[in-house]
């Protein structure tokens, strides 16, 4: 099986979308995933499937398939939506006036006639051939009945000015209004759509830039201005005061402050010294370095989190889900009632056949499928926008959704509310100095625990004791085996307490089953940990402690920052029952440092998992704080409620614009001009809507 993604340009409506979509799923192809706002189709081509024969029948739909092997096309002006609607107007506004001035010569039916045609043929090249094209793939879609309407009056116009040549058959500039409104709807919301989509094209714009490639030769260093996109793993470059890091790396020479805001949130630059990695598409505001590069093209952390944006963009939620089945059958049943309301003004109420086919045009023409289909993406878009530009990477439309229940929030203790990075304490043991500091540290070098990692930095100098079958027990610390056959254990109190009551220390070392010393450590409490958890409880979300951590400690953290639920000393085992327990009583977010939590992260309603940018590929939870920052958590439990709150607006006004608006025209109370203009400004709405999302307060 393969997976296939590509840009498809020419969908400018989400059942356009749909009808894509309709297509890859009658050849078989799974996964199927389709938006028109960012142009992105992936899915998983079946083994022995054609995957160019498919790209190519979504090339005969009328859409234009983009990859990497895609000679560029520079759109032309002239196939623009801009250019047909200035076009169409410069026609159709003649056309309106004469329904106010008595100019005779307006008044000619052939004049009227002439002045019509134009707008007619670009609608029907635009709007027709797109209603064929999702006619014949068994998905009707707007166009349909856009192209019915404006051919009808058309039409009409037509016989009456052929057989009759009498101004009341005509009405062509019913037929130009139409078009030319509906035109300028479509402007409108791909302009809107193009807003939601802003945080992606920021992250985009941030991906290319000069890089200054070093060649050395003969011990001499050379610098050559190259494009950021052809370097490789291995170069080496040279990186100014002002310039953007080129691709990821690690730095050999030089430090500096570097700008991460684009990637975390974090406004203040960020210091950088020899050995630190650094992320592209980043700036660094002062210094000079050298940097390495590690990473290039889509493995690198910028790349990552664009593809994952734009992944989550893609997930639909079920209310989305619902709004779609309902797209699928609304064009055949808005015909319907087009139809029935022909027929029952016609033959029931009597009315002249040129009012019931106004009518009736009037509800093919302010029908609105595509604002059922754009109530979620758009608002989903700024919503997961707005979270990456935070330094948030939220996983999927779905977990939007899921954050409005949320009414609990279970914290790790080392790593998550502390920084993990520990200060060595005292230290105690009745082996030699140097021969503890190497058994520790060969011990815990093996381990990813925060407090492992932070004993194997400060006493990596000590040396090593060869050990072997070393082996992590979650929960507990680590074991092993040296040469000379004796047994080392290395962890937690749960490890120790056969052998004393003294649980006031962060490690104990045990050699063949006897306390052989214990070490200390002080963790610093992560910064705003306090001010965060005040903010859950304005929120009316409990903040809970759960860690592995003896009680005193845990206790010792809770009443600093204002928890009053704590569960300590939990295995990973009794973590995942615990959280079983709290998520029947209500839905429950976990938030842990997404290595030693794993289980728990999987099990909560939504995992939240604080990492480094630099390691954000390697997590799994639903949603990751880049940079550790435990602040954000608040702006993402706000964004997540917020979204999900627009995501209803906009089904709502979908909803009810339809209920509304085609029973109105249904019953004569709308001409089809005003129809059109009101049908064209329906999905500016929710553009607008979805947009306020970007810069409301969402921590209410």
């Amino acid at each position: 099986m393969t997976t296939i993604s590509c840009k498809v340009e020419g969908m400018h409506c989400t059942n356009c979308a749909l009808s894509v979509s309709r297509y890859l799923e009658k050849k078989g192809m799974q996964n199927v995933s389709v938006s028109f706002a960012t142009e992105e189709v992936s899915f998983v081509a079946p083994a022995g499937a054609d995957s160019k024969e498919v790209l190519d029948g979504i090339n005969q739909l009328g859409f234009r398939v983009v990859t990497g092997d895609t000679v560029p096309v520079k759109p032309s002006f002239f196939g623009t939506l801009t250019f047909k609607f200035f076009f169409c107007l410069i026609f159709t506004l003649p056309l309106l006036l004469h329904m106010w001035v008595n100019w005779p010569w307006l008044h000619h039916p052939w004049v009227q006639f002439w002045l019509a045609l134009p707008v007619f043929f670009v609608g029907l090249w635009h709007f027709g051939r797109s209603g064929f094209r999702s006619l014949m793939n068994g998905v009707a879609n707007m166009d349909v009945l856009v192209t019915l309407g404006a051919t009808a009056a058309f039409v009409y116009s037509l016989v009456g000015t052929i057989k009759y040549n009498s101004s009341d058959y005509l009405f062509y500039e019913t037929t130009a209004a139409i078009i030319t409104l509906v035109f300028l709807g479509n402007l409108l919301e791909e302009r809107s759509v193009k807003q939601t989509t802003s945080a992606i094209a920021d992250l985009a714009k941030m991906q290319v830039t000069i890089a200054r490639l070093i060649n050395t030769d003969h011990g001499h260093e050379h610098i050559h201005e190259v494009d950021n996109r052809t370097l490789r793993p291995g170069d080496c470059v040279l990186v100014n005061t002002g310039d953007k890091i080129p691709m990821d790396g690690t730095i050999y020479w030089g430090n500096g402050h570097i700008n991460e805001s684009m990637i975390t949130g974090e406004s203040a630059p960020v210091s950088k010294k020899e050995k630190d990695k650094v992320i592209g598409g980043t700036i660094l505001e002062e210094g000079s370095i050298k940097v390495y590069i590690t990473a290039t093209g889509k493995d690198t952390v910028l790349s990552y989190i664009i593809e994952l944006v734009k992944q989550a963009q893609n997930d639909k939620p079920p209310m989305q889900r619902l709004a779609d089945r309902i797209s699928a059958v609304f064009v055949p049943l808005v015909l319907s009632i087009a139809v029935i309301t022909f027929l029952g003004w016609y033959f029931i109420g009597h009315t002249p056949l040129v009012t019931a086919m106004m009518r009736s045009i009037a509800v093919l023409v302010i029908a609105c499928p595509c604002a059922m289909g754009l109530a979620t993406p758009a608002a989903v878009m700024v919503g997961l926008g707005r979270a990456a530009r935070n330094g948030i990477l939220i996983k999927g439309g779905h977990t939007l959704e899921m954050f409005k229940n949320i009414k609990q929030v279970v914290f790790d203790k080392t790593g998550t509310l502390t920084t993990g990075k520990l200060q060595l304490g005292a230290y105690h043991s009745v082996l030699p100095d140097e021969t503890f500091k190497q058994v520790v540290y060969s011990l815990e070098k093996y381990s990813s625990h925060p407090i492992a990692r932070s004993v194997a930095a400060l006493w990596k100098s000590a040396g090593e004791l060869p050990l072997q079958q070393v082996r992590e027990y979650k929960g507990l610390g680590m074991r092993g085996q040296d040469k000379a056959g004796n047994e080392w254990q290395l962890g937690s109190f749960k490890m120790a307490e056969s052998l004393t009551a003294d649980d006031s220390h962060h490690l104990y070392l045990i050699r063949n089953g006897q306390l052989a010393g214990w070490i200390d450590f002080i963790d610093e409490i992560r910064p705003g940990a306090a001010e965060m958890i005040q903010c859950l409880k304005q929120s009316g979300i409990e903040p809970i402690l759960l860690s592995g951590d003896t009680a005193r400690k845990c206790q010792e953290l809770a009443a600093k920052i204002g928890i009053t639920t704590v569960y300590a000393e939990q295995t990973p085992e009794q973590k995942l029952q615990k959280i079983d327990q709290l998520m029947q009583t209500a839905p429950t977010a976990m938030v842990g440092d997404g290595i030693n939590d794993a289980p728990a992260l999987s099990k909560a309603t939504i995992g939240i998992s604080l990492s480094d940018a630099t390691h954000v590929a390697m997590q799994s939870a639903n949603v990751v704080l880049l940079n550790n920052n435990l602040n954000t958590l608040p702006l993402a439990l706000g964004l997540g409620k917020h979204t999900y709150l627009t995501i209803r607006q906009n089904l709502f006004w979908a909803f009810i614009y339809n209920v509304v608006a085609i029973p109105v025209a249904a019953l004569g109370l709308l001409n089809p001009i005003v129809g059109a203009g009101v049908m064209g400004l329906s999905d500016v709405v929710l553009g607008i809507n979805s947009v306020r999302l970007r810069y409301k307060n969402v921590n209410r």
